[in-house]
């Protein structure tokens, strides 16, 4: 691919593929007759508040080097966040694609963390179950996944190491990004439906310098009309930012009983009348989906007192 000339301070319109750090891949649209350039980009000022995804305005320093000037308005932010610190994981998305496998173990209490983010932001959420090709985990992953399949979360089940053409039509035309736990075989589909990607990668690891980088950045490719961020393994997913009453929203099944308490100000914990309890009672509301609102809404509270330093 051609690069373009860049003339230094020069204002163009790109758009974040990759973050790491202070330092970001930003791809900005070619003029008349150009190819579409690849710019190592660096924020102004301390600050460094972008994520994969951002569409950003960029002034040239260089022929491959910029200065991120300016931040268009968001569609949607994908983030996590614990009482010190956030991360910001992905923008401007249209769906969520969250990874799981039959081995390793995962964790359902992680999935409803990154679905209630990927709701309070409006965003679809699709579940992989990968490694569906070993027989003996298989029964026991999909009991994990039932809850959320009956709440309407689609679940497709697949081998990425057979391949990842079951997945295609999924991800057509979407902005997508795959998370999850490690060792649930991201990299493996990413590379599968992307073959560029694992040179793309090492590319990265060169330009750092260092291999550890490999695996904690998000990078974003485009794919059959869309694009797709392949991101870091997770193990923690806080979710701070969000207000309890957020929180609830953003389990769907809460919608038909939240405000029908008998008490206004109920804390669906011991109450009389409380109609969460009610609707777990009757098989309504999964147990242990309410159990996971509970743990992280306490947690919410916690992290709200921590930083406030009481």
């Amino acid at each position: 691919m051609s690069k373009p000339h860049q003339n230094r301070g020069t204002t163009h319109e790109g758009v974040i593929i990759a973050a790491f750090g202070r330092h970001y891949e930003v791809i900005v649209a070619g003029q008349a007759g150009q190819d579409e350039s690849r710019l190592k980009c660096y924020p102004r000022g301390k600050k460094s508040t972008f994520a994969c995804g951002d569409e950003v305005e960029i002034e040239a320093s260089g022929s491959d080097q910029g200065v991120i000037t300016a931040l268009k308005p968001r569609r949607n932010l994908l983030w996590r966040s614990d009482a010190f610190r956030e991360k910001l994981i992905a923008a401007n998305l249209s769906q969520v694609v969250l990874v799981t496998a039959t081995e390793p173990g995962f964790s359902d209490l992680l999935i409803s963390r990154c679905i209630a983010a990927a709701e309070s932001q409006h965003l679809k959420t699709l579940i992989v179950l990968n490694k569906a090709d070993l027989a003996g985990p298989l029964p026991a992953a999909r009991r994990m996944l039932a809850p959320f399949e009956r709440l309407g979360y689609e679940v497709v089940e697949m081998s990425a190491r057979a391949g990842a053409d079951s997945l295609r039509p999924y991800l057509a035309g979407q902005r997508s990004i795959f998370v999850g736990q490690s060792g649930m075989g991201k990299s493996t589909l990413t590379n599968a439906l992307i073959p560029e990607a694992r040179a793309a990668t090492r590319e990265i690891s060169e330009a750092l310098n260092s291999g550890k980088h490999t695996t904690t950045f998000a990078r974003l490719y485009p794919l059959d009309g869309g694009w797709l961020i392949d991101s870091p393994g997770l193990q923690a997913f806080g979710l701070a930012h969000l207000t309890p009453d957020e929180l609830a929203a953003s389990f769907v099944e809460f919608h038909d009983h939240l405000g029908k308490c008998r008490f206004r100000d109920c804390q669906h914990e011991a109450e009389p009348g409380c109609a969460l309890h009610s609707a777990v009672d009757s098989g309504a509301i999964d147990a242990r989906r309410f159990g996971h609102f509970l743990q992280i809404r306490d947690e919410i509270r916690q992290a709200k007192r921590q930083s406030q330093g009481w």
